[in-house]
C-alpha cells in the first residue's frame, strides 16, 4: 500500500507538519506485510502556490497513486478531492514513523466530513 504523509523533514524521524497542502514535504511510504518496506521524501512544489493548493495537491497524490493519507489537518477541499479520488485519510501525529507504525497497526482514526 502507498501512503503519504504531510511532514516538516525528510525522514522519519521529522514531525508530521500541522497543515496539509502547504507542508514543506511528502513522505511517500511503501508497506507490505505490515512493514514500511522503503520510503521517499519529496519536497512539495505547491506549497506557496496563491490558492487552490489543497486541489492541487490532492490531484498530484492520485496521480502517484496515494492510497492513504496521514495528516495532522486538512482543508475542506483536499479532503473532498481526496475522497473523490478513494483516497482514505486519516489523522496522525507525532513523527512520520510514529504515525506510519500506528497505521500499520490499525490505531489511526479516519477523518470524516
Amino acid at each position: 500500500m502507498k501512503v503519504a504523509l504531510s511532514s516538516t523533514g525528510k525522514n522519519l524521524d521529522s514531525n508530521l507538519s500541522e497543515v496539509f497542502a502547504r507542508c514543506p514535504y511528502f513522505i511517500f511510504a511503501e508497506i507490505e506485510e505490515g512493514e514500511i518496506k522503503n520510503f521517499e521524501a519529496i519536497e512539495n512544489e505547491f506549497a506557496n502556490q496563491m490558492g487552490g493548493a489543497g486541489i492541487s495537491v490532492s490531484q498530484f497524490l492520485a496521480e502517484r497513486r496515494i492510497e492513504a493519507v496521514i495528516c495532522k489537518n486538512i482543508g475542506p477541499r483536499a479532503f473532498d478531492v481526496l475522497s473523490q479520488f478513494g483516497i482514505k485519510i486519516y489523522q496522525g501525529e507525532g513523527t512520520v514513523k510514529e504515525a506510519l507504525e500506528k497505521f500499520i497497526e490499525q490505531k489511526l482514526e479516519k477523518f470524516e466530513k
